[in-house]
């Protein structure tokens, strides 16, 4: 049950980070109404992972997963940019929490 708690903070976390760009420095309400609500379920599922999970692989989970997916939401929604140079920046991150992961 712990990692599904991870899932949805990691999960919270991107809707909200996405949401912010579409927020405009909180001049939008209902966007930054689903950044701020993003952000407390984010945080919230994080503390329900935290009673398990070690804290250096959750945190490295829930930030590395979230970047990466993040620019993928970039790069679909928005139309950004993504080099090889970006790609080889997720594949170092992705890397680094399996890293973590095994490295009990």
């Amino acid at each position: 049950m712990h990692w599904l708690y991870l899932v949805v903070a990691i999960l919270a976390e991107v809707v909200a980070t996405s949401a912010l760009k579409n927020a405009e420095n909180f001049t939008h309400p209902a966007w930054s109404l689903v950044v701020v609500s993003g952000y407390v379920c984010a945080f919230y599922f994080l503390s329900l992972a935290l009673r398990t999970v070690p804290l250096a692989i959750a945190y490295a989970t829930w930030s590395g997963a979230g970047i990466a997916i993040i620019a993928l939401v970039g790069w679909l929604y928005y139309g950004e940019r993504l080099s090889l140079l970006h790609l080889a920046g997720l594949v170092f991150i992705l890397s680094g929490i399996l890293i973590l992961k095994l490295g009990k």
